[in-house]
């Protein structure tokens, strides 16, 4: 690629790139300490949470003289999400991928690793060998790949048969785990993109519905093929494959448990406890993830779905139309050199009003009041009262994960929810079962096929019986901290 086409590409990315903007921007630097420091402990954080601490931290910068324009936290939140900065769906905000690719960036000029170092080139060692006996299209070629392998296995078997243990020395534990480390960073990254370019098909395929005036067959037509676009790109196979993987019990399991040997071992010493508290919590983090990738889509379909069905894409198409009309009139007017006083005979079909009299005309007018002539003044008590105090039977969802997992570890055996009511019997009715349930997929229980029946009772004693889906669990999957899962 010439100088020019880099010149042209890289002003593109510097004008249009929302991570670009980012970092380019005059308070850059507290936009990226105060998302970071936002979203530590969780990627999606309420939109009202978030205002709290901005209207905080406005207040003391403003104190230190950092910055003297008087705006609302609202108002920068908002600016950030138009920006592409934050995202903004139910009332949650969340990281985009240009915030992450920002923050990524940040990080990485102050935890920079010498790049030629040994653990790099064992990866891309191992990547190359893979790759080489996986499209090799010759069968002996593979034989003799895989028998090096083989080879090189054996070896390994009979020196630790012999008593001979290579261990690491601390150098390489560290430059090891540090580099598992940056590679499970960057993981989430691929479902930011996912999310983003489904946002972006919701809004091109709006775009399109408004600008041709094709049936709704043609338009669900055309989310098909975009649907499929989105499945093919990057982003798309990259979240397919990752799912698939994820899907998996055994390789899932597996990756669990090495992580939780690992840092157990001294070499995660090495890292910062922000660094292993996140390795300790990743396969949860991507089962979270992965879910709103999918909620995301399936939120896009909805609303898509109640546009076309609401007739909204043709009134927005008839709106486009007059503004197209009154835009050729405006031009048609600046050509004919037409004073703007002049009188013309135009008129625009806007409609009319009916009205019976002017009293059934109610207006609402600013310097209206809110009549509070009845109203009587109360004060609040303090102190509940007994009816109250009898209609609050809330079950405490950590408590019962606790209790879950005393009961998994007491048995030493993964147990459905219906062997857990075996051993710990449900008297809350109801509420207690979904509590049940939400532990479950809270700590990324197994969901087996087909579903179980349950009998329990409701707090004054009555037996009911339930369906529910066929969860499996185990105490591993809980983490050491109760306070880290999602309830």
């Amino acid at each position: 690629m010439s100088f020019h086409e880099l010149n042209a590409r890289f002003r593109r990315l510097h004008k249009e790139h929302a991570a670009w903007r980012l970092l380019r921007s005059d308070n850059a630097p507290l936009i990226l300490a105060f998302v970071a420091d936002l979203f530590e402990e969780a990627d999606e954080i309420a939109f009202g949470r978030a205002k709290m601490a901005l209207d905080t931290e406005l207040e003391h910068w403003r104190e230190q003289g950092i910055i003297e324009v008087e705006v609302n936290a609202a108002t920068y939140l908002r600016q950030w999400i138009q920006a592409g900065w934050l995202r903004e769906l139910d009332d949650q905000l969340s990281k985009t991928d240009a915030c992450e690719v920002a923050l990524r960036f940040c990080r990485q000029l102050d935890q920079r690793e010498t790049n030629a170092t040994a653990s790099h080139l064992r990866i891309v060692q191992d990547a190359v060998r893979d790759l080489s006996v996986a499209i090799s299209p010759d069968p002996a070629e593979r034989i003799q790949l895989l028998e090096s392998r083989k080879a090189e296995i054996q070896r390994e078997l009979d020196e630790l048969e012999a008593g001979i243990v290579h261990e690491l020395s601390d150098t390489e534990q560290r430059e090891r785990i540090i580099e598992i480390y940056q590679l499970a960073a960057v993981l989430t990254g691929d479902f930011r993109r996912v999310e983003d370019e489904i946002r972006q098909i919701d809004q091109t395929l709006r775009v399109q519905m408004i600008e041709s005036g094709g049936s709704r067959g043609d338009v669900i037509l055309n989310l098909l093929e975009q649907e499929q676009l989105l499945a093919a790109s990057d982003a798309g196979r990259a979240f397919d494959g990752f799912f698939q993987l994820l899907c998996d019990q055994n390789r899932s399991t597996e990756l669990r448990e090495q992580l939780k040997a690992i840092l157990s071992r001294p070499a995660a010493n090495n890292l910062s406890e922000q660094q292993a508290r996140f390795l300790g919590k990743l396969m949860r983090e991507l089962s979270r993830e992965s879910g709103r990738v999918f909620q995301v889509r399936r939120r896009t379909e909805e609303n898509l779905r109640q546009f076309v069905e609401s007739g909204a894409a043709g009134e927005m198409r008839a709106v486009d139309r007059l503004l197209g009309k009154l835009e050729r009139l405006a031009v048609g007017f600046k050509e004919a050199d037409i004073s703007m006083r002049h009188e013309t005979s135009l008129r625009l079909d806007s409609g009319h009003v009916k009205i019976q009299s002017p009293d059934a005309w109610c207006l609402k007018m600013p310097e209206e009041q809110l009549d509070t002539r009845d109203v009587q003044e109360h004060i609040n008590n303090a102190t509940p009262s007994e009816t109250m105090l009898r209609q609050l039977h809330a079950v405490q969802v950590l408590a019962v994960a606790e209790k879950l997992r005393k009961t998994l570890r007491a048995s030493r055996i993964p147990l459905s929810i219906a062997g857990l009511v075996a051993r710990q019997p449900i008297q809350a009715g109801l509420e207690e079962l979904i509590a049940f349930l939400r532990v479950a997929r809270a700590v990324g229980a197994t969901e087996l096929q087909g579903r179980e029946t349950v009998e329990i009772k409701d707090r004054n004693g009555q037996r009911l019986k339930a369906e529910i889906p066929h969860y499996l669990l185990s105490a591993e999957q809980f983490p050491e901290q109760l306070e880290e899962l999602i309830l």
